[in-house]
């Protein structure tokens, strides 16, 4: 893969737009919304981000949003100790490996072989 490529590959499109404005409302609603409520509204955010990858066709993305649905459903549950950290900080990892690692042509396809092993479209 050139780096030209590459670069194309992470730029920003419409959902990323989308995804960062949502992610700003949802900070600033904390200051006045209790934790578990805003926590509550990332994990249902994420889930519908993850349905619009899924959708568009991008599977490696979709399970990053749905991963990070998990992270947001162990701020609601909020285990404590060690579990809450190996959870939350598990799922951002695994979430941010699925969605670079996608992104930069990484995972193979695994929605159709069109692409010449690579899940984004060009």
């Amino acid at each position: 893969m050139s780096r030209n490529r590459a670069t194309t590959e992470m730029a920003m499109d419409r959902f990323d737009l989308v995804s960062t404005l949502g992610f700003v409302v949802l900070i600033a609603s904390s200051v006045v919304l209790e934790g578990v409520v805003v926590a509550a509204a990332l994990g249902g955010f994420a889930l519908s981000l993850s349905s619009w990858r899924l959708y568009a066709g991008h599977p490696w993305e979709a399970l990053a949003w749905l991963v990070w649905v998990g992270a947001a459903v162990v701020l609601v549950i909020a285990p404590g100790g060690a579990v809450f950290l190996i959870a939350f900080f598990g799922c951002l990892l695994t979430g941010l490996g699925l969605l670079f690692g996608s992104r930069l042509g990484l995972l193979p396809a695994i929605w159709d072989g069109d692409r010449g092993g690579r899940d984004r479209a060009e």
